[in-house]
């Protein structure tokens, strides 16, 4: 039985269920509470394993409380795993021991013969070994006493000392992304829209516009699905449950006689012209991401090979997707088990088979519709299956739903979730959820990618905020989150609604929207510096150095990021309110750096340049919604490099 007790592992997913995340040449913080009977001295390591290769131990060390604290880095991406592993230091608690008696001015004779024989047994290899070797030959002479209570003899046993009733956990799992599943900007965009006026868009008028995507700073492009469209019950304009001559229909009704899941929309072009625009994307930096809906018009072709792959009525007829009340009827429900219990398995194998088709053209990025509403056990078996070829997959998870459900997806596999975002507006409500994300136990699982909108999500506030409600939720969203995304149009402040509800009107769902991408009022410019920023800073990019500093007022919302490793700080105020102005005092979060409250510390203004130096913490700023609602700070602490 271990006489060491270690419990309350970080990260961990339940008891180890889950895999933990984590990124690839990011550090990651292990945790534990690492205790023992008795007063004796303990020391603790944690070593972390990628693809069953155990790398050097990493020494933990004690914070408080019986807490210990230590940082590994995962090779990647892949499965991985660490270990942490602690013991009873005896040379550890022979030196706290006789120090004490050496202060207290008692004999420690007996304590040098006991640290003879703890020097005796041990073994050591090249310069710890001639090390060793002097210790000994001094533990024999008039200056044992200093040399044994040395701090170079501490050194030497806290690498080679003996360790007794050594105690280790079993191996806890992580999953370790490439950095784009932690660190991502996302512009989507419908390609049937990229023609000129008039006519349908193809993937060579994408790639006309990949500059256009690039100069914003994003670096994964997003399409709605590119397959055919079924023209059986096809939607019309504004959701019409009649398509008019023309009508393009949603892309999200599946499948027609030119094929489902694996085949291109005719008009957007063929296979090879995706294979081209991907390649082209990938020239400038940019990765593609498609939309992988789980539905299927009746035209779908699978409707006549596998019917079996089908849910139907007890009637016979099909049974089409449903949100009782509503109804969307030119989309039918996939069969995801048999009546017995079992899986479909065949389906589940084709649902497979065309995501690695997808990965073997050179997609990767893969945004999935309404995964709630499939399986758990088919996401972790599908995810996992997907893993073995295709380490570097991202999945995000498009689930606006309960919050179990949500973690739940994340916890199966998701690499990213959308998430509450959209319905986060005042202070207290970021505060809240950001607080949730980056400090509670979904920090280990579930990695947000906050969209400002979505082409089913037109948020209520953007409908009457007019451009500074816009450029806020760009600010926020690209600020507060590893990953964010939006939905073109956004830039141009496009925020009509259908009446009374939280949806486009004339919703490019259902018909080719054309755009002047030069348009007046566009917030192009703020998109550009926030994503600018995002590449330059190194606190921009790990979500969970986020910390909420005092602004005193409830409009207006302050934060820091800060990353200890290179000492990168940005400091960021935003006006919440896009109508009025405020004027407010602040507190610069000078215990962040360990500094008192009358410190001083270097500021250098992101937008306009210029440099200057607050003295003390609390300052007062004002901010305009129709000039700039928001201002970006870089502080330098005294010491520290600029």
């Amino acid at each position: 039985m271990a006489r060491i007790a270690i419990e309350g592992l970080s990260p961990t997913v339940d008891a180890g269920r889950f895999a933990a995340k984590a990124v690839a040449g990011w550090p990651v913080e292990i945790a534990a509470d690492i205790f023992s009977d008795g007063h004796e001295v303990l020391g603790a390591e944690v070593v972390a394993i990628s693809a069953g290769v155990e790398a050097p131990a990493e020494p933990m060390t004690h914070d408080i409380n019986d807490r210990w604290r230590g940082r590994v880095t995962f090779e990647g991406p892949g499965p991985a795993s660490y270990v942490v592993r602690a013991w009873r230091d005896l040379w550890g608690t022979w030196s706290r021991d006789t120090a004490k008696k050496v202060a207290a001015g008692q004999s420690v004779d007996v304590e040098i013969l006991e640290a003879r024989t703890l020097l005796k047994g041990l073994r050591a290899k090249g310069a710890d070994a001639d090390q060793l070797k002097r210790l000994r030959d001094a533990a024999k002479g008039a200056e044992a006493q200093s040399v044994l209570l040395s701090a170079e003899a501490s050194e030497l046993m806290s690498r080679i000392g003996p360790r007794a009733n050594v105690t280790e956990t079993p191996p806890l799992p992580v999953w370790v992304d490439r950095e784009k599943a932690a660190f991502s900007a996302w512009y989507e965009l419908f390609p049937r829209s990229m023609g000129e006026p008039g006519r349908h868009g193809t993937f060579a008028d994408v790639e006309r516009h990949l500059d256009y995507v690039t100069d914003l700073g994003f670096d994964v492009l997003y399409f709605p699905p590119i397959h055919p469209i079924g023209k059986t019950n096809r939607k019309g304009k504004n959701n019409s449950l009649k398509a008019g001559p023309g009508d393009v229909g949603s892309p999200y009704a599946i499948g027609s006689p030119e094929g489902g899941h694996m085949e291109v929309h005719p008009e957007l072009g063929t296979i090879e012209d995706f294979d081209h625009l991907v390649a082209a994307a990938r020239a400038k930096g940019l990765e593609i991401a498609l939309d992988i809906a789980l539905n299927a018009s009746p035209d779908h072709p699978w409707m006549k090979e596998h019917p079996d792959w089908f849910e139907w009525r007890p009637d016979g007829s099909i049974k089409y997707a449903e949100n009782p009340p509503k109804k969307y009827e030119d989309i039918v429900n996939f069969r995801y088990y048999l009546d017995d219990g079992e899986p479909n398995w065949p389906f589940w194998q084709a649902v497979l088979d065309m995501f690695r088709f997808w990965a073997r053209h050179g997609v990767l990025n893969f945004r999935v519709d309404n995964p709630h509403t499939k399986p758990f056990p088919f996401w972790e078996w599908l995810i996992a299956e997907m893993r073995l070829d295709y380490p570097g997959a991202i999945f995000l998870a498009e689930a606006f739903t309960r919050p179990k459900v949500m973690k739940r997806l994340a916890k199966l596999g998701y690499n990213q979730s959308y998430s509450y975002y959209t319905w986060r507006n005042t202070k207290h409500e970021l505060t809240e959820y950001l607080t949730e994300l980056t400090t509670e136990e979904c920090r280990d699982h579930m990695r947000v990618n906050f969209f400002v909108n979505t082409p089913d999500i037109n948020p209520v506030p953007l409908q009457t905020s007019g451009r500074p409600g816009f450029r806020t939720r760009a600010i926020l969203a690209a600020s507060l989150a590893g990953n964010w995304g939006l939905y073109s149009g956004f830039e141009f402040c496009e925020g009509t609604p259908m009446p009374g509800k939280e949806e486009y009107l004339d919703s490019e769902k259902y018909e080719l929207r054309h755009r002047d991408l030069d348009a007046p009022g566009n917030i192009k410019d703020d998109v550009r510096l926030i994503n600018r920023l995002r590449r330059e800073r190194p606190a921009l990019r790990d979500q969970m150095n986020l910390r909420f500093a005092p602004a005193f007022d409830d409009r207006v919302l302050c934060y820091l990021r800060h990353d200890r490793d290179t000492g990168d700080a940005v400091l960021f105020h935003v006006l919440l309110d896009p109508h009025h102005g405020a004027e407010f005092e602040f507190e610069v979060p000078l215990w962040e750096f360990g500094l008192p409250d009358d410190a001083s510390v270097e500021v250098q203004d992101l937008i306009h340049g210029n440099s200057f130096t607050w003295h003390g913490m609390t300052h007062r700023l004002e901010l305009d919604p129709q000039s700039r609602p928001y201002a970006i700070w870089k502080l330098t602490p005294p010491g520290a490099a600029r």
